[in-house]
């Protein structure tokens, strides 16, 4: 079920007013496969739109050896949808993934990428969204 949330704010009232208990935080590695962090939603706060979830790089195919392996999720607000199929309410957020140290995106995620391809779209005037 699609939420109307667009902020941060937004999804910390609909967690609370609706009593959701998980989050699944998801992205996408660079094979395309989907990754994802489900927690208690108690865990999600103002912060965590802005600093980021911390998470272990190195258990992803592909992306970090284990002595650089801090990463963090940031989580999209406007991308929150209820997941039908669970059996405890859980909301989905999708998530870019940053470089803690200089808090980048991180080069190897599909969702940066895809972010940087339609920048550049936009700038080269060729079009507006893609």
């Amino acid at each position: 079920m699609a939420l109307n949330c667009k902020t941060p704010a937004d999804v910390l009232k609909t967690i609370k007013d609706d009593d959701v208990p998980f989050v699944d935080l998801r992205f996408t590695d660079p094979r395309g496969k989907w990754q994802h962090l489900t927690m208690c939603s108690d865990f999600i706060e103002d912060d965590s739109f802005v600093d980021g979830i911390m998470f272990d790089g190195s258990s992803i195919a592909g992306w970090k050896a284990i002595n650089e392996s801090d990463m963090a999720l940031i989580p999209d607000a406007s991308t929150a949808v209820m997941d039908p199929f669970t059996a405890q309410p859980q909301m989905i957020l999708f998530c870019d993934v940053i470089e803690p140290s200089d808090g980048k995106p991180y080069e190897l995620d599909p969702r940066s990428t895809g972010k940087k391809a339609e920048g550049y779209l936009k700038s080269s005037g060729i079009g507006e969204k893609c």
